[in-house]
């Protein structure tokens, strides 16, 4: 599940868009919760949303549930680098500098 990038983000690691990981903290920019940010609790591939910590309602005998959130709701504001990511950013990075050079736009 691959997530558009905060422009910050595109200048500083060349790249429009990355999975999203645990930890990775987000701007949901549609529906009922725009506005609020927060960090990705879970991540469920197999029904295709997240769970972020600010996003949550109460069940009727007061346990608090996680809402689903779809990605494309979701705007990355910072990624949790580890060496796996920072490799992919790398290689997706050359990737973009190549392309812009070869229709120079460099």
């Amino acid at each position: 599940m691959a997530k558009v990038s905060e422009h910050e983000l595109r200048e500083k690691h060349h790249v429009r868009s990355i999975p999203i990981r645990e930890d990775d903290e987000v701007l949901i920019t549609r529906g009922s919760y725009k506005g609020r940010e927060g960090k990705i609790a879970s991540v469920y591939r197999l029904k295709y949303f997240v769970h972020a910590e600010s996003v949550s309602r109460e069940k009727s005998n007061g346990q608090s549930v996680p809402i689903g959130i779809a990605p494309p709701k979701l705007v990355i504001t910072k990624l949790r680098l580890d060496k796996d990511r920072e490799r992919i950013l790398e290689t997706k990075g050359k990737g973009l500098d190549a392309a812009r050079k070869r229709l120079g736009r460099a």
